[in-house]
Protein backbone atom coordinates (compact mmCIF):
# COMPACT_ATOMS: atom_id res chain seq x y z
CA UNK A 1 0.00 0.00 0.00
CA UNK A 2 1.50 3.44 -1.33
CA UNK A 3 1.40 5.95 1.66
CA UNK A 4 -1.27 8.12 -0.29
CA UNK A 5 -3.59 5.44 0.75
CA UNK A 6 -2.18 4.62 4.21
CA UNK A 7 -3.27 7.58 6.35
CA UNK A 8 -1.31 6.15 9.54
CA UNK A 9 1.68 7.21 6.84
CA UNK A 10 1.81 10.57 5.78
CA UNK A 11 0.46 11.94 2.42
CA UNK A 12 3.67 13.29 0.34
CA UNK A 13 1.36 15.90 -0.91
CA UNK A 14 -1.53 17.69 -1.27
CA UNK A 15 -3.04 15.65 -4.45
CA UNK A 16 -2.40 12.49 -2.42
CA UNK A 17 -4.71 13.92 0.44
CA UNK A 18 -7.55 14.76 -1.99
CA UNK A 19 -6.91 11.47 -3.55
CA UNK A 20 -7.88 10.00 0.21
CA UNK A 21 -10.96 12.59 0.63
CA UNK A 22 -12.15 11.75 -2.72
CA UNK A 23 -12.42 8.16 -1.18
CA UNK A 24 -13.76 9.37 2.11
CA UNK A 25 -16.72 10.11 -0.36
CA UNK A 26 -17.30 6.67 -0.95
CA UNK A 27 -16.97 5.11 2.81
CA UNK A 28 -20.06 4.92 5.22
CA UNK A 29 -19.75 6.98 8.29
CA UNK A 30 -19.92 4.95 11.32
CA UNK A 31 -22.79 7.37 12.53
CA UNK A 32 -25.60 5.64 10.01
CA UNK A 33 -27.07 5.34 6.80
CA UNK A 34 -27.33 8.22 4.68
CA UNK A 35 -23.63 10.01 5.88
CA UNK A 36 -20.08 9.47 4.45
CA UNK A 37 -17.20 10.37 5.99
CA UNK A 38 -16.82 12.74 3.94
CA UNK A 39 -19.81 14.25 4.10
CA UNK A 40 -19.12 13.99 8.39
CA UNK A 41 -15.99 16.36 7.48
CA UNK A 42 -17.59 18.74 5.15
CA UNK A 43 -20.33 19.17 7.75
CA UNK A 44 -17.60 19.78 10.27
CA UNK A 45 -15.85 22.01 8.43
CA UNK A 46 -19.02 24.35 7.79
CA UNK A 47 -19.63 24.31 11.49
CA UNK A 48 -16.49 25.63 12.20
CA UNK A 49 -16.70 28.35 9.01
CA UNK A 50 -19.85 29.53 10.91
CA UNK A 51 -18.48 29.78 14.59
CA UNK A 52 -14.75 30.64 13.31
CA UNK A 53 -14.83 32.33 10.19
CA UNK A 54 -11.62 33.92 10.17
CA UNK A 55 -9.91 30.93 11.26
CA UNK A 56 -9.12 28.79 7.80
CA UNK A 57 -6.52 26.08 9.68
CA UNK A 58 -9.39 25.54 12.19
CA UNK A 59 -11.66 24.77 9.58
CA UNK A 60 -9.75 22.99 7.52
CA UNK A 61 -8.77 20.59 10.18
CA UNK A 62 -12.43 20.20 10.90
CA UNK A 63 -12.42 18.63 7.29
CA UNK A 64 -9.57 16.19 7.59
CA UNK A 65 -9.69 15.34 11.22
CA UNK A 66 -10.91 11.38 10.28
CA UNK A 67 -8.89 11.01 7.56
CA UNK A 68 -7.30 8.41 10.82
CA UNK A 69 -10.52 6.36 10.39
CA UNK A 70 -10.13 2.50 9.23
CA UNK A 71 -6.85 2.10 9.58
CA UNK A 72 -5.97 2.36 12.96
CA UNK A 73 -7.91 1.25 16.10
CA UNK A 74 -10.84 3.73 17.02
CA UNK A 75 -8.95 5.17 19.77
CA UNK A 76 -5.48 6.04 17.72
CA UNK A 77 -7.17 7.49 14.98
CA UNK A 78 -6.63 10.81 16.19
CA UNK A 79 -2.81 11.30 16.08
CA UNK A 80 -2.82 9.13 12.97
CA UNK A 81 -4.27 11.43 10.91
CA UNK A 82 -2.33 14.07 12.43
CA UNK A 83 0.65 12.53 11.42
CA UNK A 84 -0.89 11.87 8.01
CA UNK A 85 -1.56 15.79 7.00
CA UNK A 86 1.65 17.35 9.23
CA UNK A 87 3.40 17.10 6.40
CA UNK A 88 1.62 18.30 3.77
CA UNK A 89 -0.91 21.06 6.42
CA UNK A 90 1.47 21.58 9.10
CA UNK A 91 1.63 21.82 12.85
CA UNK A 92 -1.87 23.85 13.54
CA UNK A 93 -4.17 21.64 11.40
CA UNK A 94 -2.10 18.77 12.67
CA UNK A 95 -2.37 19.55 16.34
CA UNK A 96 -6.04 20.30 15.93
CA UNK A 97 -7.01 17.14 13.91
CA UNK A 98 -4.83 14.92 16.52
CA UNK A 99 -6.83 16.80 19.72
CA UNK A 100 -10.06 15.97 18.49
CA UNK A 101 -10.54 12.40 20.82
CA UNK A 102 -9.27 14.21 23.30
CA UNK A 103 -11.61 17.18 23.02
CA UNK A 104 -14.34 15.06 23.25
CA UNK A 105 -13.05 13.29 26.69
CA UNK A 106 -11.98 16.52 28.41
CA UNK A 107 -15.52 18.19 27.22
CA UNK A 108 -17.15 15.17 29.04
CA UNK A 109 -14.93 15.14 32.10
CA UNK A 110 -15.71 19.28 32.59
CA UNK A 111 -18.94 20.25 31.61
CA UNK A 112 -21.85 17.47 32.85
CA UNK A 113 -24.30 18.71 29.69
CA UNK A 114 -21.94 17.85 27.30
CA UNK A 115 -22.28 13.88 27.51
CA UNK A 116 -26.21 13.93 26.86
CA UNK A 117 -24.61 16.05 23.20
CA UNK A 118 -22.91 12.84 22.17
CA UNK A 119 -24.06 10.60 19.31
CA UNK A 120 -24.93 7.07 20.32
CA UNK A 121 -21.43 6.08 18.02
CA UNK A 122 -19.73 8.75 19.96
CA UNK A 123 -20.96 7.31 23.27
CA UNK A 124 -19.84 3.70 22.19
CA UNK A 125 -16.19 4.86 21.28
CA UNK A 126 -15.75 6.82 24.34
CA UNK A 127 -14.82 4.54 26.21
CA UNK A 128 -12.58 2.73 23.81
CA UNK A 129 -10.34 6.29 24.05
CA UNK A 130 -10.55 5.99 27.55
CA UNK A 131 -13.51 7.72 28.82
CA UNK A 132 -13.48 10.38 31.50
CA UNK A 133 -10.30 12.11 31.53
CA UNK A 134 -8.68 12.52 35.22
CA UNK A 135 -7.10 15.69 36.54
CA UNK A 136 -3.62 15.46 35.38
CA UNK A 137 -5.02 14.23 31.67
CA UNK A 138 -7.30 17.21 31.87
CA UNK A 139 -3.97 19.70 33.11
CA UNK A 140 -2.18 17.89 30.26
CA UNK A 141 -4.75 18.90 27.65
CA UNK A 142 -4.96 22.59 28.74
CA UNK A 143 -1.50 23.07 28.21
CA UNK A 144 -1.66 22.53 24.51
CA UNK A 145 -1.56 25.64 22.99
CA UNK A 146 -4.47 25.59 20.65
CA UNK A 147 -6.66 23.26 23.55
CA UNK A 148 -9.51 26.01 23.23
CA UNK A 149 -10.07 25.95 19.35
CA UNK A 150 -9.70 21.69 19.04
CA UNK A 151 -13.07 21.95 21.57
CA UNK A 152 -14.66 23.92 19.01
CA UNK A 153 -13.61 21.20 16.80
CA UNK A 154 -14.79 18.75 19.20
CA UNK A 155 -18.48 20.54 19.06
CA UNK A 156 -18.48 20.84 15.40
CA UNK A 157 -17.60 17.02 14.65
CA UNK A 158 -20.51 16.56 17.09
CA UNK A 159 -22.82 18.99 15.13
CA UNK A 160 -21.94 17.45 11.69
CA UNK A 161 -23.65 14.05 11.17
CA UNK A 162 -26.95 14.90 9.75
CA UNK A 163 -27.37 12.59 6.21
CA UNK A 164 -28.36 14.85 3.44
CA UNK A 165 -27.15 18.01 5.19
CA UNK A 166 -26.64 20.71 2.53
CA UNK A 167 -23.06 22.51 3.00
CA UNK A 168 -19.93 23.33 -0.21
CA UNK A 169 -18.54 20.73 -1.04
CA UNK A 170 -15.05 19.47 -1.73
CA UNK A 171 -14.30 21.70 -4.44
CA UNK A 172 -15.40 24.71 -2.19
CA UNK A 173 -12.41 23.89 -0.09
CA UNK A 174 -9.72 23.45 -2.46
CA UNK A 175 -8.27 26.65 -2.73
CA UNK A 176 -8.23 26.76 0.94
CA UNK A 177 -6.58 23.39 1.27
CA UNK A 178 -3.68 25.02 -1.54
CA UNK A 179 -3.31 27.73 0.42
CA UNK A 180 -2.46 26.25 3.43
CA UNK A 181 0.04 23.61 1.83
CA UNK A 182 3.65 23.57 4.17
CA UNK A 183 5.81 23.97 1.64
CA UNK A 184 8.26 20.83 1.06
CA UNK A 185 11.49 21.22 3.28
Amino acid sequence: MSKSENPADTFDDLSALEAWLDRMSRTPSDEGPGITELDHGLQCAAELKAVAPDDVELQLAGLVHDVGHGRVHIRDHAWAGAEAVRPVLGDRIAELTGLHIDAKRYLVTTDPAYRACLSPVSIETLALQGGDMTPAEVARFEAWPNWRAALDLRRADEAAKTPGRDVPGLDAWLPALRAAVRPAA
